[in-house]
């Protein structure tokens, strides 16, 4: 009975140390998967983080895609205003060209007058002198609208190049997914 008893014992003692065993090997499985669950909650953390951040700078983007928007209709209102001021400069230069030519004509008309008729020779060279004047006067007019419009022109061209560059940057911004 005692060599039973002994053997029993060594047995039992070796059941007791396997399960020791196991029960370690357990709390290290529980200990790491605690560690993993850790890890992966910090990492969904950082992610919530970078999901926000990314919100936060669509919303940024997006706004500065409505002033870039807006700037551009802006700028194509006042283009459109230059094309109009400018239509408007050209049709009087070309009426102060006529009134121009018309006086011209006039002054070469009362030439010819003042020498077919020499007993009126003072008259026709007050007249001539008023002609030239008004002549004078339409070629400064006739300048000073050349001067506007060429200005015109020029602002034209600068705000049609500041719409080019406006547009090339709403193209350059990433295009947003449609909302619902």
């Amino acid at each position: 009975m005692p060599v039973a008893l002994g053997a029993l014992s060594v047995v039992l003692f070796l059941v007791v140390l396997l399960i020791w065993r196991q029960l370690g090997n357990r709390d290290n499985d529980i200990v790491q998967g605690q560690n993993r669950l850790n890890q992966t909650q910090a990492a969904v953390l950082v992610l919530q983080t970078e999901v926000t951040d990314a919100k936060a700078g669509m919303s940024r983007i997006q706004k500065r895609m409505d002033e870039a928007k807006a700037e551009s209709v802006q700028r194509q209102v006042e283009l459109d205003k230059v094309k109009a001021s400018d239509a408007a400069l050209q049709a009087e230069l070309e009426k102060s060209r006529a009134i121009s030519t018309d006086f011209q004509t006039r002054m070469e008309d009362a030439k010819v007058v003042s020498i077919k008729h020499q007993g009126e020779v003072e008259i026709a060279q007050a007249q001539v002198k008023e002609m030239q004047d008004q002549l004078n006067k339409a070629k400064s007019d006739t300048i000073r609208l050349q001067a506007q419009l060429d200005e015109s022109r020029g602002l034209a061209a600068d705000l049609q190049s500041k719409l080019r560059a406006d547009e090339e940057i709403i193209s350059k911004l990433p295009r947003l997914p449609a909302k619902s």
